[in-house]
């Protein structure tokens, strides 16, 4: 039976893009050449966040938590997201933000709907709540695999009761570690392959359809 749904966030459960480009966007910058350099591996995630505050520092030298949350508030849930965890949760499954994103936002989310578990990235501060430049990464961008695999050893629940959420080849590493994986309104092509799923749509409901038949997949959700 499905005892754990794991679901990414950014473009998944909230309708942005990023929640560091949200900040990104609020200071009228972007972050290209970090990406760039992240994805050719020649900087780790810890690096990766030290180049984000970086460019936040330009224009805000004492950015502090407390602000950050502030620019994150209006990001909007995407649409269904409240009836998939109530439906989830009235069948007892426990639900988790797998998120590399800022874990500000995810715990809001989590607040909003009722997720019992968040995993998501973080910033460290000082004693005044100013951020120091360094980050907390509990969720590394490329290995969302192995940490399904801790919180599904945490849980004891293993992958054959296990279902993922993600619209991006960044999930994919979920979909490995779970009976089903959703790409969910899917953003490129690798996760669509790596999926036993696909919801195009742009209703977080529709998966419950999906699941509902967990752990056969309806064939009419693979377009």
């Amino acid at each position: 039976m499905l005892r754990l749904v794991a679901i990414d966030m950014d473009g998944t459960l909230v309708d942005i893009e990023s929640s560091y480009h949200t900040v990104h966007a609020y200071f009228g910058e972007r972050n290209d050449d970090g990406l760039r350099r992240f994805l050719a591996k020649e900087i780790d995630d810890a690096e990766f966040v030290r180049t984000d505050v970086r460019i936040w520092w330009k224009h805000r030298p004492d950015l502090t938590l407390e602000e950050i949350d502030e620019i994150l508030a209006g990001a909007p849930l995407m649409p269904g997201a409240e009836a998939l965890v109530r439906g989830l949760r009235s069948r007892g499954v426990t639900t988790a933000i797998v998120s590399g994103g800022i874990d500000l936002l995810a715990q809001r989310v989590a607040r909003d709907l009722g997720i019992d578990v968040v995993l998501a990235n973080g910033f460290a501060v000082d004693a005044a709540g100013r951020l120091t430049g360094e980050g907390i990464v509990r969720v590394p961008v490329l290995q969302k695999e192995r940490v399904v695999a801790e919180l599904q050893h945490r849980l004891g629940i293993g992958p054959s009761e296990t279902a993922s959420v993600g619209n991006s080849e960044i999930d994919v590493g979920m979909f490995r570690r779970s009976r089903v994986g959703v790409a969910f309104k899917p953003e490129d092509e690798a996760v669509r392959r790596g999926a036993s799923a696909i919801v195009p749509g742009s209703d977080l409901s529709e998966v419950l359809e999906v699941l509902a038949a967990f752990p056969e997949v309806p064939p009419a959700y693979r377009p």
